[in-house]
């Protein structure tokens, strides 16, 4: 949940921080004689939110050259603001990294201020922090508004860190505005990163909203830093001589732009269950804190046991229920919910009716509100509408394949419409979870199979027609790779349903479908991912064999939002194969 301020790129000089007491110290290094890359121009083709930031800042630049034809500006006159000056700025538009673009009128005319916890329409305070003029924008710390937007109303905040935690940035706003600003983040990831003419990328469709806005996230990781000297919070080992904390540190989240830990004692977005874990863990670092030599991560994960009301184990009463346990009483069941601190204990959780377990610390959908809504979404959506009947009918796809499986949360949910489900990851301890998962949920192995592969040759043993054939992509947040991409369009499935944590990768994959090719040049590409390549499938018959290229087209794009209050918006893609003579 942490974010730090874009790094410095292609600045004549750079500025140095350090923090003290939670105030940024800044200070002018001298000018480099040498120009390296950064990290963020080596992944500029990634989808990162440093490369997403500055297209919304050039788009905004170009909009106000266009609409009030102002030059370009001289960076010496009128000159920027010395970093740690306090100024007054316009938020004109949000960016989709969910920061404000904002200018200030004694600023050259386009140059941008990006500024968190802020609404189109604020006239903020800031203190200026960064400057970036070779990009034209410079980065500021959120002080307080001056003038709210009519988009605003703090009395929306329930949290007391926002504004200062970077966990959130859109409390302040109404919920429907938050789901019109995920479209237009999906629209631009498609804009911005398909390289596809607008013309054949369908309106993107309003945002789904999460049943529960607060009081949904079933994972969080809280964490502290160790005692001074003691090397931080990662990477360390911990040694006889290495000081121990002679206090309780700070247990939260990151401070907005710094390396600085916020005491957090509550958290509104997370579900009761982990809020009282994570009350439980703070008081377990009262006593204990003199045991850690180095700084640690706290995985608070929210784990279901469900009694039906009709079946042979009752349920425990309110009574029964123990303190650290949230009881939740439907028609048909009682959940009794609980938070797990274990990162190799095993949780449950249940969408609608269907049951999976997965190790604590591993990955899973985040909000369990959303999931029933989002699954029965894709469940729609996985074939293909009625066509009207004809000779030339295409013929009825039968067969599922779930790339990037997990622990099959789509081969498990969409078995029911197919005479065959197969889910593949390359992660083996997933594999065994979706099998444990298939069992659990009382699909056979004729019905729903799961297999092990290596990333070049995940589609080695796919036997299935491609015409009959649906594929489900869920890849992380950098997308798929070229060589996933080449054995897609290899073996030619008749409709693709992309999932994406990361609309902007989704973008850029989705648009390599559309036009068939994938470029050596491609963004978060390696070429090392092509060796096996080759052999990627080898089945296909003679028919598809004679395909010169496949290629889709866009049926529909829609985000989902898991995560309200935050920027991020979750994407699904649904793809027809392009069949041409």
């Amino acid at each position: 949940m942490a974010s730090l301020d874009p790094p410095q790129m292609n600045a004549a000089a750079t500025t140095t921080t350090t923090v003290t007491n939670g105030k940024r110290v800044f200070s002018q290094s001298r000018r480099a004689n040498k120009k390296q890359k950064s990290k963020r121009e080596r992944n500029m083709k990634e989808g990162s939110s440093d490369e997403v930031l500055l297209l919304d800042i050039r788009a905004l630049i170009k909009s106000r050259q266009e609409n009030q034809k102002e030059a370009e500006g001289d960076a010496s006159s009128p000159s920027l603001p010395e970093p740690g000056s306090e100024i007054d700025v316009e938020v004109l538009d949000l960016s989709s990294t969910g920061d404000g673009l904002a200018v200030h009128p004694g600023s050259p005319p386009n140059h941008v201020y990006v500024v968190p916890f802020v609404a189109p329409g604020d006239v903020a305070r800031v203190r200026v922090f960064r400057h970036l003029p070779a990009d034209n924008y410079s980065v500021a710390d959120y002080l307080s508004i001056v003038t709210p937007s009519p988009l605003r109303d703090d009395s929306r905040i329930r949290c007391p860190y926002f504004a200062s935690c970077s966990g959130c940035q859109f409390q302040m706003l109404d919920y429907p505005e938050q789901l019109r600003h995920k479209r237009r983040i999906v629209e631009k990831a498609f804009r911005n990163f398909s390289q596809l003419p607008p013309e054949i990328v369908p309106a993107i469709g309003d945002t789904i909203g999460s049943p529960l806005q607060y009081g949904y996230r079933t994972k969080l990781t809280p964490h502290f830093d160790g005692p001074p000297g003691a090397g931080g919070r990662r990477g360390a080992k911990a040694d006889k001589t290495r000081p121990a904390f002679t206090s309780v540190p700070n247990v939260g989240f990151n401070q907005k732009g710094r390396r600085l830990v916020l005491d957090i004692e509550d958290c509104p977005i997370g579900t009761d269950a982990v809020r009282l874990g994570m009350k439980r863990e703070r008081n377990r670092m009262q006593t204990e804190f003199a045991n850690y030599k180095t700084g640690a991560t706290i995985l608070l994960r929210e784990t279901t046991k469900r009694y039906s009301k009709d079946g042979e184990e009752p349920p425990p009463t309110e009574t029964e229920t123990p303190d650290h346990a949230v009881r939740v009483e439907t028609d048909q069941y009682v959940d009794i919910k609980t938070c797990v601190t274990d990162n190799k204990a095993t949780t449950s959780e249940h969408i609608d009716s269907y049951l999976f377990t997965n190790p604590a610390g591993s990955f899973f959908q985040n909000n369990n509100s959303i999931l029933s809504p989002f699954t029965a979404y894709i469940r729609q959506h996985i074939l293909p509408p009625p066509s009207p009947s004809s000779s030339s009918s295409p013929k009825e796809i039968k067969h599922l394949i779930d790339a990037y499986s997990g622990s099959g949360l789509f081969t498990i949910t969409l078995s029911g419409l197919f005479h065959s489900s197969t889910g593949i990851d390359i992660a083996a301890d997933s594999i065994a979870y979706a099998r444990k998962n298939a069992a659990l949920n009382r699909i056979p192995d004729s019905e729903c199979s799961f297999m092990a592969a290596d990333a070049p040759q995940l589609f080695r043993h796919v036997t299935t027609h491609p015409d009959e054939t649906v594929v489900v992509i869920d890849p992380p947040r950098k997308g798929c790779d070229a060589s996933f991409l080449r054995q897609l369009l290899r073996f030619g499935p008749r409709r693709v349903v992309y999932v994406s944590c990361n609309v902007h990768t989704q973008a850029r994959d989705v648009g390599v479908l559309v036009r068939g090719e994938v470029g050596r040049d491609e963004g978060g590409f390696g070429e090392e991912e092509q060796k096996g390549e080759e052999n990627g499938n080898e089945n296909q018959d003679g028919e598809n064999a004679k395909r010169k290229s496949t290629r889709y087209a866009i049926e529909s794009i829609r985000g989902f939002d898991f995560f309200p209050q935050t920027g991020h918006v979750e994407g699904v893609a649904v793809l027809n194969r392009v069949d041409e003579p």
